[in-house]
This record gives structure tokens, sequence and C-alpha cells, in this order.
């Protein structure tokens, strides 16, 4: 069996006020095609699908395609909740989506059910747990304890209890979390809230595979538990990510291997700093004309109009702070839209 290992969408999402929609239907149309191409089985997309509970039209739309395009293809999907989704809203009418071969887990009842969906080696169990808030998971299951460990740590209790009655048969857990040892970026939203946010890979011991989403770099924490990572960056510290998805290889007895598939970028960051006159003027910054850029001027005095300047080498320019050479850096980066606002005045 193959599985592709994707999370973290955040469909809706903009970028510095840049509406990311577009990129976003081009990793998909992407993804389908590597479905497609490399004879995929199962789709395993470990949460975070929508940037908010309550996404935007065009961001709903785009999902329902991307799903209606995946089944097109012959493969079944597996999906679970994140953190930015509406655990609630996405639980809606689950069981009759079941029947379509799209398996949307995201109730905290469902943990422990697995999808089962046999190849030629026999059955793989396929387990979601969606983004377990610790605290609403503490009251639901009568946990002792608060915090992500315990939460996790029960929900896998749950998973191999059920593993354990079906002899010979492999699995696979979807899980939204953040893993020990696991690197973030300044794009997720802080989990540490109701105890412990980290929790150990050993937590999820006694699985063939563990598809991980919440990190959004791609991520090898053992052999057989990682996060594929977002599609897209979506902040200026995933400049040097490389984004895409895991392929996934099953045989008889497990995890037979994974090999990282580069997405679509579409369109390069930088973050880059000197003199404004320099930026403006030297050659070895042409690369960057086409980057969305975060600009930190290292100018003695601030430059008047700097933004619009910029901009006219740099039409991407997002983002500009100020850190004078031999002075106090700024504290706080001034956004592209807010310097426009005032024609570029600080």
């Amino acid at each position: 069996m193959r599985l592709l290992h994707t999370s973290d969408w955040h469909l809706g999402r903009s970028f510095h006020r840049e509406n990311l929609i577009d990129a976003q239907a081009v990793f998909l149309d992407h993804l389908v095609d590597t479905v497609a191409s490399h004879r995929v089985d199962v789709v395993a997309v470990a949460g975070d699908l929508y940037d908010r509970a309550l996404p935007p039209v065009d961001a709903v739309r785009l999902f329902d395609r991307a799903l209606s395009r995946i089944r097109a293809t012959g493969a079944r999907a597996v999906l679970i909740s994140g953190n930015h989704d509406s655990m609630a809203r996405m639980a809606f009418a689950t069981d009759l989506i079941d029947a379509s071969g799209v398996h949307l887990r995201s109730s905290l009842d469902g943990v422990g059910a697995p999808v089962v969906i046999d190849d030629d080696h026999g059955p793989v169990a396929f387990y979601g747990i969606p983004y377990l808030e610790p605290e609403i998971a503490r009251h639901h299951w009568n946990l002792p304890e608060r915090g992500h460990p315990a939460a996790i740590g029960h929900a896998m209790d749950l998973v191999r209890a059920d593993l354990a009655g079906r002899p010979g048969t492999r699995s696979v857990v979807l899980a939204h979390a953040f893993v020990t040892g696991g690197e973030p970026s300044d794009s997720e939203r802080d989990i540490a809230v109701g105890g412990a946010a980290h929790v150990p890979a050993s937590i999820y011991d006694g699985v063939d595979y563990v598809a991980l989403g919440h990190l959004h770099g791609r991520q090898t924490i053992t052999p057989s538990v990682r996060y594929s990572g977002s599609p897209l960056a979506y902040s200026f510290s995933e400049e040097r990510h490389v984004k895409g998805y895991w392929l996934v290889d099953l045989d008889a007895d497990g995890l037979a291997g994974a090999e990282f598939v580069p997405a679509p970028v579409p369109r390069p960051l930088a973050r880059i700093r000197g003199r404004i006159d320099d930026l403006l003027s030297r050659p070895e910054w042409d690369a960057y004309t086409g980057h969305w850029l975060q600009v930190t001027l290292t100018d003695h005095r601030r430059p008047a109009h700097p933004m619009d300047r910029l901009r006219e080498r740099f039409p991407h320019t997002l983002l500009l702070d100020f850190a004078p050479e031999g002075g106090t850096p700024g504290t706080r980066p001034v956004a592209a839209a807010v310097a426009t606002a005032t024609n570029g005045r600080w």
C-alpha cells in the first residue's frame, strides 16, 4: 500500500496580506497529479485543513474540489482536524462522507475506531487522532492529569487496545501534535495551554507509521514518525524549508520506506539586510527581485519613503525593519500594508 502523507494545508490563509488561494490551488493540482502518477492508495492529511474555524467560501470550495479529484484517481482519503479547524464542524455527517471513500476524523468519540483499508497483504488500520484540546479531552475521558501527554497518551492507549484485537493488521496513526525534538517555525499557533505542550515520540510506539501534522517543516523524528510540513511557507522563518509531502510504502511487514516529493514554489522567500542605497544599486541583489522579502535596513538614519523606494526594485517586499549599524535593532517589523497606507513614511 502506498500512502501520501500531507498536512497543514491552512486553506484560506494569507501571507502578510498576500492572498494564497491560487498558490494553494496549484499545490493541490500537484498533489492530485502525484496521487495519480505514483498510484497512491490513501491520502493521509494530518490536520489544519483550513486556517480558521470559519473558513472563507473560496477555501471551502477548493477543499471540496480537492477531495473529489483525489477520489477520482481511485485513492481513498483519511483526514483529521487540527488546532486551526473546528472539531465540531469538521465532524458533521462523517457517516455519510465515509461511504464516499473520504474518512474525516474529528471527534473524541471516534478515537480508537479505525478506518480499515485492505491491500494485497491484508488489512491496514488507519487511526485518526484529531488535535486534542487538553482540558476538553481530560473532562471527556475523566483523565487524572492535565496536558497533551495525558490526552494523547490515552488516545494511543485506545488505539493499541483496538489494534490488539486485530492480529496481523498493519497500522497508521494520523495525529496533530508537537512531538519533542521537532523544530517549530514562526507560523504555528502556540498550543502550550492546559499543561505540557510537547509529547515524546515514544508515545506513538506500537504502530507502523505515524503521520504527524502541526509543525510546518518536514521532519523525521524517527523513521516511522514524521512531519510532512505545510505545503507552502507561511512565515519568513521558513525561507529554507523544502515543502512537499511524503510517499510512504507499507509491505506485508509494515513500513517499507518513505520518499519526500517537493511541491511547487509559488514565490521564493528571503530575508535580506543592508543599507538602502546598496540594496537598490548593487547587482548582487538582482536575484531577489522576484522574491517575497523581509528587508532589514541598516542605515544610521532612517531613510525617507523606504517602502516606496524598495518596491521599485523589489515589488514583493512585504515586511520592513530597521536595525542601524552600531545601534539598537528595531523590535517590530513594519508591514508593507501599513507603510503603503502612510505613503511609505515611518
